[in-house]
């Protein structure tokens, strides 16, 4: 007869292959639902380039500081496996290295937590009130990953190694995401489309250039010109 041991052992292991059966089918059960993430508009609304220090003994540094406005729809990415969709905006532009083809820089960022994982979210308590209230009696809430964004403030400014981004040209703002399950592999904004999985739409800005260094001197000069004015 077998042990105490050896039972236990075979009921464990039981145990862990029906458990990984049902997560497979859980994340395989994700292809059964369409994903039709579209961006209606992404622009860049406000550019500015300006000097400073990383720390205070390194040398001066050009920063670039965008602002932009965005109206997605990202709702399609939650479904009852969502834990929750990470969303960040970077600016590219191309590079004159030929190792690098393209310079990429997160300007901004947002986690969108699914109504099932709000309580790992650092909301506060009015906010949870309004999150619970808004998905009762829908297993998600519509208005997860609906963003409109008007005049939106940089989270993160821009720069170079080599520390000079100012008249730079052929720049361009691009939307991603990660969907991050609460079983299966972590899925990236795709630029092709499988199956119900729609590629992303209108994704990329239109190339626009940042502004030349904006000189103290040339404030003081329209400053005294508009008084004697």
């Amino acid at each position: 007869m077998y042990s105490s041991v050896v039972r236990l052992q075979n009921t464990f292991g039981f145990f862990t292959t029906v458990a990984f059966v049902v997560a497979a089918f859980v994340s395989l059960s994700d292809f059964l639902s369409p994903r039709t993430p579209t961006v209606n508009l992404l622009k860049p609304t406000s550019l500015q380039v300006v000097n400073g220090r990383p720390h205070y003994y390194s040398p001066v540094q050009q920063y670039g500081i965008i602002k932009f406005s965005l109206d997605a729809d990202l709702s399609s990415l939650f479904t009852w496996n969502t834990k929750q969709v990470f969303v960040y905006i970077t600016a590219e532009w191309p590079s004159l290295d030929s190792q690098n083809n393209t310079n990429q820089a997160v300007i901004w960022d947002k986690i969108i937590t699914a109504p099932s994982s709000d309580h790992l979210a650092k909301y506060g308590p009015i906010e949870r009130k309004k999150l619970k209230k808004a998905a009762v009696g829908k297993p998600i809430d519509p208005s997860r990953g609906k963003l409109v964004l008007k005049n939106q403030r940089y989270k993160y400014q821009i720069t170079h190694p080599s520390g000079k981004i100012a008249s730079q040209e052929d720049i361009v703002l691009k939307l991603h995401y990660n969907v991050q399950p609460w079983v299966g592999l972590l899925t990236w904004n795709q630029e092709q489309t499988w199956g119900k999985w729609e590629a992303l739409k209108g994704a990329t800005s239109k190339k626009f250039k940042l502004p030349a260094v904006k000189k103290k001197d040339e404030g003081k000069k329209t400053t005294k010109s508009n008084s004697r004015a």
